[in-house]
């Protein structure tokens, strides 16, 4: 760790890009879509709990410099964000509980984690979502609703004006593998996804029953409308798929409004399918539209509480556009369900630790324990598990 500090610090002032005002200007949009679409793979179990936690570091000022048209500024670009989800039960087999979501982001003249420098380049906004849920476990349906703020705490001059926002509304509706979520402003809709999650988890379905099958390798389909407002509406396609044994899996993105255009591509591997550690390269076509230059190449290593990336897709469309330069995010993303943890999406849970105690001397066990330990001349001895210990009964008795 002592040597990671200085080449990632290194890296990131070698290879430093900017980030654009018109990117911190859309981030109010991207910010509450996103919150969205965690929100629905939470709501997959609709019970249980999650926690999301973290914060972007970035060392230097001039790691991610400020392009606007007055020039270069340096500065620090952030992202802080938080999570959390709980549901319990109040009959058998529903559940009620409630969710919320607080992403605070934006760039400003110093690095800061509660009060910032507020200068003429600065914009700070912070976007919040919570909720209400409802599951129904046995009859696989499940249903939420709440309201979306955006909060303003300062907007440069360089910036488009923006108001804050107390009009925001959503609501998923999930009935079997098929959901639909969608938020408001005011009368207006901003974004509906129909999300069709085919792939079998055991998680959700079977209390960690492994299913060895057909059904690991159906495809998750996520299916975006937005509105663009003053301009063209967009339809986004995401397509994700096991490819083997729910280790390693390949996702890709076409807009098919206003233009059919090539969006993204991923492979991701997790060592273990329960996602607390990942592994992905990505491709993303940008907006500059000149041959090669329009495809950015770039990946990603996850682990459980720091990721590091470099022009990963994920962190261009969640992070202003950076590229260029190393990221560190510190965070933690974990799910909880019938004392299962398991990363968020995650088809199984991590795995645990099953101890054998075998008893090597028969006449150091108590009698009074009702347990006899067989010889080695004892026939076939009947085995009772239990998770975690074994016990050898003779005879059956």
């Amino acid at each position: 760790m002592k040597c990671l500090g200085p080449v990632l610090l290194g890296s990131s002032l070698a290879f430093a890009d900017g980030v654009g005002v018109d990117a911190l200007s859309r981030d109010g949009n991207l910010t509450r879509n996103r919150q969205l679409m965690e929100i629905s793979d939470v709501m997959l179990g609709g019970r249980g709990g999650y926690m999301n936690l973290g914060f972007y570091y970035t060392p230097s000022p001039e790691q991610l410099p400020l392009k606007s048209p007055f020039g270069e500024h340096e500065g620090f670009a952030f992202r802080q964000h938080f999570g959390g989800f709980g549901a319990g039960s109040f009959a058998p087999g529903k559940y009620v509980g409630g969710l919320l979501w607080l992403d605070r982001a934006g760039w400003d003249g110093e690095d800061f984690l509660f009060f910032p420098k507020y200068n003429d380049f600065s914009v700070q906004r912070t976007i919040i979502t919570w909720g209400l849920t409802y599951t129904d476990e046995k009859n696989h349906f499940a249903a939420a609703l709440g309201m979306q703020h955006q909060n303003l705490e300062h907007v440069g001059h360089v910036y488009e004006h923006e108001r804050d926002s107390l009009l925001g509304s959503w609501a998923y509706l999930r009935y079997g593998k098929a959901s639909l979520i969608g938020n408001f402003n005011g009368a207006d809709w901003s974004s509906v996804h129909l999300s069709l999650d085919l792939e079998h988890r055991s998680v959700y379905e079977d209390k960690m029953v492994r299913y060895e099958g057909w059904m690991d390798y159906l495809p998750n389909i996520d299916i975006g409308y937005y509105n663009g407002g003053d301009e063209d509406n967009s339809l986004r396609v995401i397509w994700n798929q096991n490819l083997y044994r729910q280790n390693l899996y390949g996702e890709i993105a076409y807009d098919f409004l206003p233009e059919v255009e090539f969006r993204s591509a991923a492979l991701k591997y997790y060592p273990h399918p329960s996602r607390m550690i990942g592994f992905e390269a990505t491709c993303l076509r940008r907006g500059v539209r000149s041959g090669a230059k329009d495809l950015l190449w770039g990946g990603a290593i996850d682990l459980l509480f720091v990721r590091l990336a470099y022009n990963a897709a994920y962190d261009y469309e969640n992070f202003f556009g950076a590229k260029g330069t190393f990221l560190v995010e510190f965070k933690v993303d974990l799910a909880s369900l019938d004392g299962m943890i398991f990363g968020r999406g995650a088809p199984q849970a991590s795995p645990m630790e099953n101890s054998v105690i075998k008893e090597k001397n028969k006449d150091k066990a108590p009698e009074s324990s009702g347990l006899s330990l067989p010889s080695a001349s004892s026939p076939e001895p009947k085995v009772i598990e239990a998770r975690g210990i074994r016990y050898e009964n003779k005879g059956g008795k």
